[in-house]
């Protein structure tokens, strides 16, 4: 199986790679990045690409590819609201149209966060603008769109990437864990589970932290 991974270099979507070069069944993987990779595997092609706007000369890739894993990415305290809008909405959606163009079969599987809301009225910036990325993909045309819908992800490895303010939490996660271990999913445990939706998922499902959490754990690691 041929697979595509879009933020390789974030929390999320480097345990998908790790995931990803364990799992037999994934072949190939090509990594879209905004800066050099060190990362190197037998498995791996590593594609630079900054303008996630536009995809033009990307063809063989996304023409060759089974599946795409969204993990791209970025914290709201980060950038401001138009700024946000545009790498969480607008990067997405141009890729989507991309997909449709050149390979319109490909499954596509979209990482989202606990709380995203579909109705777009939320007072929160990441939970509307997530929901308004959902509902586009889930109506754009694409028949394999799947939606992944984690809460806290607790890091298994060390990101020097993480955002700042998600480092000041990182003491807290024990604790949260006690109290409300749903909240909670290992970030390895998530990108088992992201692998298995993008060989296994079904278009137009949306899977929960809960969820996300068992399959990743049947997984073997």
């Amino acid at each position: 199986m041929k697979i595509i991974i879009t933020g390789a270099t974030g929390l999320i979507g480097a345990e998908t790679v790790r995931a990803a070069i364990a799992d037999q069944e994934i072949t190939s993987i090509v990594l879209l990045v905004r800066s050099e990779s060190t990362l190197k595997h037998p498995k791996l092609t590593i594609v630079q690409h900054n303008d996630f706007l536009s995809y033009t000369g990307l063809e063989k890739y996304f023409a060759d590819a089974d599946a795409v894993a969204w993990c791209l990415g970025i914290s709201q305290t980060q950038v401001n609201a138009a700024q946000y809008h545009v790498i969480t909405y607008d990067f997405v959606k141009c890729c989507a149209e991309f997909c449709l163009q050149v390979n319109p079969g490909i499954r596509f599987l979209f990482v989202s966060g606990d709380g995203a809301d579909r109705t777009e009225k939320s007072s929160t910036l990441f939970k509307r603008i997530k929901g308004k990325a959902e509902n586009y993909l889930l109506q754009c045309g694409l028949p394999n769109v799947i939606i992944a819908r984690p809460d806290a992800v607790r890091p298994k490895h060390k990101n020097p990437k993480a955002p700042f303010a998600y480092k000041l939490v990182y003491p807290l996660f024990p604790l949260v864990a006690f109290f409300t271990p749903n909240k909670i999913i290992w970030s390895d445990v998530l990108g088992r589970a992201l692998v298995w939706l993008l060989k296994k998922g079904v278009g137009g499902s949306t899977h929960e932290n809960v969820e996300l959490k068992k399959l990743g754990q049947t997984q073997p690691a």
